[in-house]
């Protein structure tokens, strides 16, 4: 009875698979001025801060910030940061319950993420030029 309840319910909701991503305008307006933690199969992935005028600051978990910039390609939202020229494309979803699914372009392995902490308040950063 379990399995056929799931059953139905999955097939009755539409799959995000199906639906288009983001647009730029929906993903800037859902992200600017918040600061947004991203986990990959259950483990926290990084932390972005999205500020005005499509600029972010990245951090993987216990790392150095990284300055960047966001700007749309077709139904991707693309980053680029002081460190790294080559652009990394995101397909982006607003989950039906809350909250952002992003699924990395181009990938074979699949990798996807999944928005589990929302804040307006701006990430401490760790590196050398912070401080003193």
């Amino acid at each position: 009875m379990r399995c056929s309840l799931l059953l139905l319910l999955l097939l009755s909701s539409p799959a995000l698979a199906d639906t288009p991503p983001m647009s730029a305008e929906a993903f800037e307006a859902y992200t600017t001025g918040k600061t947004m933690t991203y986990a990959q199969a259950g483990e926290i992935f990084g932390t972005e801060q999205y500020l005005p005028g499509r600029r972010v600051r990245w951090a993987f978990t216990q790392d150095e910030c990284r300055i960047g910039h966001w700007y749309p390609q077709d139904d991707l939202i693309c980053f680029v940061y002081e460190d790294q020229a080559q652009p990394q494309c995101w397909a982006f979803w607003q989950e039906p319950g809350g909250g952002l699914r992003a699924r990395f372009n181009d990938d074979p392995e699949g990798t996807e993420l999944s928005e589990v902490r929302q804040t307006p308040e701006p990430m401490s950063c760790a590196g050398p030029d912070v401080g003193v």
